[in-house]
């Protein structure tokens, strides 16, 4: 089976998966005990914490370990609405965010905060204009995720930023689909907070992490916790964590690397549709505002899920979207956003790469698509 579905999640790396293992014989104590066992697991921890902090230019203090981006993301959002800056009850996201934001939101309404959801521009972006227009008074909080985990598109998270600075409003962004793959460092550290997840970068399931801003002060969610400071309950990953960090140094030094041969793939794949050029739609933005590794497309008449079975059976695994949302019947939250009909939300399917993607299965991925189409289309 030649996969394509690096977007939804990746392989345990080698190399981090001995490092879980050294980790849960040797140190496989709780971080919380007192005894030099548990000061063993502490050890690591931190300094797991502190590489990461690192990796992504921020403050180790503001940096917690959590299972994975989905509570990430609730988490984060409970953690802000603790921290008032100032009087308000509104709150700005996307139609587009991950499943875990939009639940999260949804809870919020009916705790009686009022929340606007932003659609995208056909480049699939946030447009910047209306979001300025729409920025009120009591607005408290902007929850927007940087790489859409569907289409690819990179939002603009500077300019963002910049707008809720000169508000003084909270920033929020589900990092989940860029931590590893894009260099941020530089702004990291002035957000409010952002989530990333380990399986997303080729460590272990079930990890993850949470920056908040040390300058915030919040109320834990779940009281009575004494791990991470309080932010969630139950025992550390210890284990877990180290992997994770493990497989973040590897993906952080192959950055650009990836990044060019990214490129180099999406380049060959989309020449190798031109045949069925005339029926092809590709959800994308400018160079600058696209992460190459997604691939969000249509073919105009063709289900989505039709194609993905169809190419499941010939060995290559691909998605008709988020994992996160599979099996729903209503298009999905990207679908929505772009303003795409149900049937040609319907057609939608993604290609994502990875580390251990080749040029050859590239093209045979792409000629196999194009037989498929011309066969069913004759």
């Amino acid at each position: 089976m030649k996969y394509f579905d690096y977007a939804a999640t990746c392989p345990l790396e080698t190399d981090a998966a001995d490092v879980y293992l050294k980790a849960a014989t040797g140190f496989y104590g709780n971080a919380n005990s007192l005894h030099d066992i548990g000061g063993l697991a502490l050890s690591l921890l931190e300094n797991s914490r502190e590489s990461l902090a690192h990796l992504l230019g921020v403050d180790k203090k503001g940096l917690f370990f959590t299972s994975g981006g989905s509570e990430s993301n609730f988490l984060a959002l409970e953690a802000l609405l603790s921290s008032k800056k100032k009087a308000g009850r509104h709150i700005i996201s996307s139609i587009a965010e991950h499943s875990s934001i939009q639940g999260s939101l949804k809870r919020l309404e009916k705790a009686g905060y009022n929340v606007t959801y932003l659609p995208f521009n056909d480049d699939g972006l946030i447009p910047i204009d209306e979001l300025i227009q729409l920025t009120r008074p009591d607005t408290i909080l902007i929850a927007i995720q940087h790489i859409n985990s569907e289409i690819g598109t990179i939002q603009p998270i500077d300019s963002i930023l910049k707008i809720c600075e000169e508000k003084d409003i909270f920033f929020h962004s589900d990092y989940v689909q860029s931590f590893g793959k894009v260099d941020m460092r530089h702004i990291n550290a002035r957000l409010s907070s952002f989530s990333f997840s380990g399986h997303k970068i080729y460590g272990p399931k079930g990890t993850g992490g949470l920056y908040i801003n040390p300058r915030l002060h919040w109320i834990p969610f779940f009281p009575g916790g004494t791990h991470e400071k309080g932010l969630r309950p139950g025992t550390v990953n210890v284990p877990g964590v180290a992997a994770m960090t493990a497989a973040a140094q590897k993906a952080v030094s192959q950055i650009e690397d990836n990044m060019k041969k990214y490129w180099d793939f999406r380049s060959i794949f989309i020449t190798t549709l031109q045949p069925i050029r005339s029926w092809l739609h590709i959800h994308e933005a400018e160079k600058a505002w696209q992460y190459p590794g997604i691939i969000g497309l249509r073919i105009e008449g063709v289900e989505g899920q039709w194609l993905m079975l169809e190419l499941n059976r010939l060995g290559f695994a691909v998605s008709t979207g988020s994992a996160c949302q599979t099996g729903m019947q209503s298009p999905s939250n990207t679908m929505n956003a772009l303003g795409l009909s149900s049937k040609e939300a319907k057609e939608f399917f993604r290609i994502s790469f990875g580390y251990f993607t080749t040029y050859e299965e590239v093209i045979s991925l792409g000629d196999c698509l194009v037989n498929l189409v011309l066969t069913l289309k004759q």
